[in-house]
């Protein structure tokens, strides 16, 4: 790897680890939506978790990370992030937000997803659909030459255009051999000018959406994040290679993309 302005850029050799990396992250979360249903205590996702990590032979990334004790970040309803697996169950209309990252041969894999709980309302699963696509917007901003908040002023004009708020707190973050890397990725656009997007950058866009203000309050474990108005939140990410021919979706599962978003594999 080298460094460009702090950010580093990978090669194909590198970029072949990490894409191994998050597909194994992307069949961990295809895994976790085929078993979210009411009923479903939160630590379950976490064991799930566990025991595929274990299969593959790596590494939960976020297991331990700044003492965070968990494999998952499961986030339920007005959690906007960094949500604890517990004994909680999931009710009928719940929504959760699942973030997850695997260890791969010294790379970073990360990827979120939220999933409707049974039959969510029409609000829920607008807010899921907009923040799902606001994700997509912005990865086609994700360009060689494009400035880095370019990125993040797409979802937000996407976003706010359709009535939600975008979270200010929690940005994306290039990924590779470290969870976080530069360039920050915010999801909405700074005042200032950011990064020049360079071929070899691998980068996590993670637009976190919320049904009302996008200001947000952090409980007493320091981690769990939740709406300050108490009103629901969704997250989704895709960790994302800068490429020449555009941007490359490295976290898709071996089932592929949902059918909208398949011309972007």
């Amino acid at each position: 790897m080298k460094k460009y302005h702090g950010a580093f850029i990978k090669n194909e050799r590198e970029i072949g680890c990490l894409r191994e990396a998050d597909r194994m992250v992307a069949n961990i979360l295809d895994a976790v939506g085929d078993i979210v249903r009411p009923g479903l205590k939160t630590r379950e996702i976490n064991e799930l978790a566990l025991d595929m990590c274990s299969d593959y032979k790596v590494k939960p990334a976020f297991l331990g990370y700044n003492g965070f004790p968990f494999a998952v970040c499961t986030s339920v309803n007005e959690v906007v992030v960094h949500g604890f697996p517990s004994e909680t169950e999931l009710k009928e209309g719940d929504i959760v937000s699942v973030d997850m990252g695997v260890e791969f041969q010294g790379f970073v894999g990360d990827a979120a997803r939220t999933y409707p709980v049974g039959t969510v309302s029409d609000e829920a699963r607008e807010l899921m659909r907009v923040t799902e696509e606001s994700l997509y917007v912005g990865i086609d901003q994700a360009r060689v030459g494009n400035d880095v908040y370019s990125i993040g002023a797409a979802i937000q004009a996407y976003v706010e255009k359709r009535g939600f708020g975008v979270v200010r707190k929690f940005v994306g973050h290039g990924v590779g051999s470290r969870m976080h890397e530069k360039p920050e990725v915010p999801n909405f656009k700074p005042a200032v000018t950011g990064l020049t997007l360079q071929s070899g950058m691998v980068i996590a866009i993670e637009p976190m959406v919320t049904q009302g203000s996008y200001e947000v309050e952090i409980l007493d474990d320091g981690w769990t994040a939740v709406t300050a108005d108490g009103l629901l939140a969704a997250h989704f990410e895709h960790s994302i290679a800068i490429t020449p021919h555009g941007p490359r979706i490295l976290s898709i599962s071996d089932r592929g993309l949902p059918e909208r978003f398949a011309s972007y594999a």
